[in-house]
């Protein structure tokens, strides 16, 4: 049944100028970007993490076919469908289309970091992670004409983590919470400032409230400078939460304390310099 049926002569016309307008944004956006150039940094990234052996192919993670070119440079050379991490151990809620060097980067944040917070708070792992990744868009809510690094398969935003006792833990509802929930979350979101480059989350802006950001942009031709808005010094553990198990006890042992002054050393804004890991990307302290 067509839309417009029942519709007056006078409302037929307002929705072909809806449609009409809608195209018309569509194609301005597409022109917006229309002159950008993927950067060659990005093409030579992708190269050497698939021939570094860095990335095998599984039943979890598969070449995604031929290379995506879009407008703007979107797109990557060697497309990924990563439907878990961690050979298959930690699920994604569905399959996500990742470039090369973000796949060992999210596999060692959940290794090192995801999983020993989650047996602290918890005492269980996780198992799901409820997440977004490549979309062919500008950065929002930036003054900058810029693509956003998920143009290029080079950001993850996660918005929840399942758990194997059947426990979700979501950003949007607990990061403000007082309890283990938020502080797994804050713990989970200030180390990963050690694996990437750019870790957005709550209280940074008001796009950011319900998920953290994880990508591995370059911010400076020698890979020295990393991001991480909101800034650790500012993020407080919550103060009536309980550990589950002392595993990894060196974290939340003060909660009244700013995060990075119960850590000190634990995040640095400068990465060691010439130390980019095993195909040019920053290796985590």
């Amino acid at each position: 049944m067509s839309i417009a049926f029942g519709m007056g002569t006078r409302g037929r016309k307002a929705l072909k100028w809806l449609a009409f307008a809608a195209v018309g944004l569509s194609l301005a956006a597409c022109g917006r970007y229309a002159y950008e150039r993927r950067e060659q940094w990005r093409s030579d990234l992708e190269s050497r993490c698939m021939s570094s052996g860095a990335v095998q192919m599984t039943r979890y993670v598969q070449r995604g076919g031929a290379a995506i070119n879009g407008p703007g440079g979107c797109g990557m050379d060697y497309p990924l469908r990563v439907a878990a991490q961690s050979q298959g151990l930690v699920a994604y809620n569905q399959p996500q289309t990742l470039a090369c060097q973000m796949v060992p980067t999210v596999d060692r944040w959940i290794a090192n970091v995801v999983q020993p917070a989650a047996q602290r708070w918890f005492g269980a792992g996780v198992v799901e992670v409820k997440a977004g990744s490549f979309n062919c868009r500008g950065i929002r809510g930036g003054s900058s004409n810029r693509m956003s690094e998920h143009a290029y398969g080079n950001a993850l935003d996660v918005f929840a983590f399942v758990l194997s006792n059947g426990h979700t833990v979501v950003i949007r509802q607990h990061w403000r919470t007082d309890g283990p929930d938020s502080a797994f979350l804050r713990e989970v979101f200030i180390r990963a400032c050690d694996h990437f480059t750019t870790v957005l989350g709550p209280g940074y802006n008001a796009l950011h409230y319900d998920h953290f950001h994880l990508d591995l942009a370059r911010h400076d031709p020698q890979w020295t400078r990393r991001v991480c808005r909101p800034r650790p010094e500012t993020v407080m553990m919550p103060q009536n939460a309980q550990p589950f198990s002392q595993f990894g006890s060196q974290f939340g042992g003060q909660q009244q304390q700013p995060f990075g002054q119960q850590q000190p050393g634990a995040y640095r804004q400068q990465a060691p310099s010439g130390n980019q890991g095993s195909f040019g990307l920053l290796a985590p302290r």
